[in-house]
């Protein structure tokens, strides 16, 4: 990958996936919002299932799942703590990028993106597969987690005042002004009000890929950002609606420019636009 990306080591492109499929060191993972659209249907030979509602989320509450249960997790799909993870998403990587996020929370060394993700794979006619594999359990041990990579509510509404911090969100124009309060392909999950929350600035994911699913250059991606005042300098706080598509703007500012402190709010505009008495733009 292009040597202009602060860290390159996180992302791999769809020839280095079709040359590690069977490398007993590397675990290749399709991370779905819905399986039955596309995993089921056909996937990268040797690749096993990630369920982001089922398996990245907690069941009862609404949190990502426990560090106890990530490390059940991939354990599960037979990784250790020196294994190659390689994560793609069923169509835009925004799953794939929450799962890279996720579990980097937790302590997970050498995780991975495929750059496009499975859109980029189908375009490029590369081989499908409908087998389930199965592996041997890993010995992955998860660590404490890392909230240097995670802001909630309250560190949000306390981050408004302080000029040393800064917001960006990641969603439509819609969104953001309010005109809508969900995207179209998820109508039914919004918040009660629309708009954003105040002082930030949109900047939608999809500016920061190419027509094909991959990522901008670092210069393309540096203009975009810093020209609307995320900068470096700064703590950047990414939201979306539910935190996927931030986890993909995190990625992008943390691995790809390097900035060192970036943080990911998951709870997003559902959670703030659903608070009695948080504060909105439109």
């Amino acid at each position: 990958m292009s040597s202009n990306y602060a860290h390159p080591e996180v992302l791999v492109d769809t020839n280095w996936t079709s040359q590690h499929l069977n490398d007993p060191n590397v675990r290749i993972a399709e991370v779905d919002y819905d399986p039955t659209t596309n995993y089921h249907l056909g996937h990268i030979p040797g690749s096993v299932l990630l369920d982001w509602r089922k398996d990245i989320n907690d069941p009862i509450s609404r949190n990502i799942l426990s560090k106890e249960s990530c490390q059940n997790l991939l354990r599960s799909i037979g990784v250790n703590d020196d294994t190659t993870l390689i994560l793609y998403g069923d169509f835009n990587n925004w799953f794939a990028a929450f799962a890279f996020w996720v579990f980097k929370y937790y302590g997970f060394k050498d995780v991975r993106i495929m750059n496009g993700g499975r859109r980029k794979w189908l375009e490029e006619d590369r081989d499908l597969d409908k087998t389930i594999p199965k592996y041997s359990p890993g010995g992955f041990v998860a660590s404490d987690p890392d909230n240097n990579i995670r802001t909630y509510l309250m560190e949000v509404s306390h981050s408004l005042k302080d000029t040393n911090k800064v917001l960006v969100d990641v969603r439509s124009p819609a969104e953001f002004s309010g005109e809508v309060t969900a995207p179209a392909e998820y109508p039914t999950e919004h918040a009660q009000r629309g708009g954003h929350i105040p002082g930030a600035n949109n900047i939608p994911w999809g500016k920061a890929v190419n027509e094909d699913g991959t990522f901008k250059s670092a210069e393309e991606l540096k203009q975009l950002y810093q020209e609307k005042g995320i900068v470096p300098e700064k703590e950047v706080i990414a939201y979306c609606r539910i935190g996927e598509r931030s986890s993909h703007t995190w990625f992008v500012l943390k691995y790809l420019l390097g900035y060192p402190n970036v943080k990911n709010y998951d709870g997003s505009w559902t959670e703030w636009g659903n608070m009695i008495g948080n504060p909105i733009e439109k």
